[in-house]
């Protein structure tokens, strides 16, 4: 049972460095499953665009090439992995994180999350003072500032929730940003052209056109059920004959319903109906008699968020 990733090779590699070369101040983000590709896949490449690459927390930074500089995006509470690599850049936005830090023992940079419209992590302007003096008494050496605009919101909102901060921010250093269109990014460094600013792209650099992209999964194997039996782990009964169909993904994979509750499978251009939610590594359809059915070996379409996925199989197509 097995889920797999195709993908388009050239048109793919194309795609990232066409971005790459359009976003002067990359600094690729490879986290969490790696977009769908693995971390381990990316990261290569990634040092390739930047000596910069940022992932999501200090677990992650393992899997950076030696000469390139990892940037930790989320704070840190835990004591940090023996083994991350000394020249890892943590990011902390308030003393509780300076703290964490400094009682493990952690002597090295750091970048300061600035509060933006999103109001997760990021320090408030009328405590930035403080926190810096904090992180100096720490002996902690600031890198530069980060903000993280929202994903909604219109192309003003998002520079105003960058350009507030201007004023008050040490103009020697960096600021990593996120969330701007190509417009915007431009925008903002010629508005601003003695600032530093860099871009720190995920989905946009590794997913671009979907069209490029295949994901799906085998058909592990079926067999008929008749009205008014029973199937599945929630003993869900079926209303009219059909063939129960056993795909080989499942929530051990990430793969889940749809946010509407709709099957993510698709057969032939037509949706699947799932018995039951999926469950671990296997999903369980039911086929109406005389409809199209997969054979087993063959693959269906499955829509799922890439952000998500945990593919078995990555599969590079020339």
């Amino acid at each position: 049972m097995t889920i797999r990733l195709a993908v388009n090779e050239p048109r793919w590699l194309a795609h990232v460095q066409s971005v790459a070369k359009a976003t002067p101040g990359l600094v690729p983000v490879v986290k969490g499953n790696g977009y769908g590709f693995r971390r381990w896949n990316l990261m290569p490449l990634a040092g390739q665009l930047s000596n910069e690459v940022a992932v999501g927390t200090v677990f992650e930074a393992r899997d950076i090439p030696s000469n390139v500089t990892p940037l930790v995006l989320t704070p840190t509470l835990t004591a940090p992995p023996k083994n991350l690599p000394l020249n890892t850049v943590l990011t902390v936005s308030s003393p509780h994180h300076v703290v964490a830090l400094n009682s493990a023992g952690w002597s090295g940079e750091v970048i300061v999350k600035l509060q933006s419209s999103v109001m997760r992590y990021g320090v408030e302007k009328s405590m930035l003072q403080p926190l810096l003096s904090d992180i100096e008494n720490a002996r902690l050496t600031v890198r530069g500032y980060a903000i993280h605009p929202p994903l909604e919101g219109d192309a003003a909102s998002h520079l105003k929730d960058i350009t507030t901060w201007l004023d008050i921010l040490d103009a020697r250093l960096p600021i990593y940003v996120s969330h701007l269109d190509t417009a915007s990014y431009a925008k903002l460094r010629a508005t601003y052209p003695d600032r530093d600013f860099r871009m720190r792209l995920g989905t946009p650099l590794w997913h671009g056109d979907k069209s490029m992209m295949q994901l799906s999964a085998d058909i592990v194997d079926h067999h008929p059920i008749e009205a008014g039996m029973r199937a599945g782990y929630r003993q869900v009964k079926v209303d009219g004959p059909g063939e129960i169909v056993l795909v080989g993904c499942g929530t051990a994979h990430g793969v889940l319903l749809l946010p509407d509750g709709r099957s993510p499978f698709h057969y032939q251009r037509q949706r699947l109906n799932v018995l039951e939610p999926p469950h671990m590594h296997t999903s369980m359809l039911i086929v109406s008699r005389g409809r199209p059915i997969p054979s087993v070996g063959e693959w269906i379409d499955v829509q799922q968020p890439m952000t998500r996925v945990q593919v078995d199989l990555l599969q590079w197509m020339k």
